[in-house]
């Protein structure tokens, strides 16, 4: 997802995939604690999804309260 899609998503759109993206990477940390990953990567994909939406909504924030 960039940063794009992001925008367009409601601030607690952007919270509630956050909250499941992290659910997402602690269920695939413990699972590539466990055996090998088929695609260690994801992992690396999931963190930085993780740090784009909380960039966007942080914005978002930001631009709500100047507004007022």
């Amino acid at each position: 997802m960039k940063a794009e899609d992001i925008r367009e998503l409601r601030p607690e759109e952007i919270r509630q995939r956050i909250r499941d993206e992290k659910e997402q990477l602690s269920h695939l940390k413990f699972q590539h604690a466990i055996a090998e990953l088929p695609n260690p990567m994801v992992l690396r994909e999931k963190r930085r999804l993780i740090g784009r939406l909380s960039s966007v909504l942080t914005s978002k924030d930001a631009e709500n309260d100047s507004n007022q």
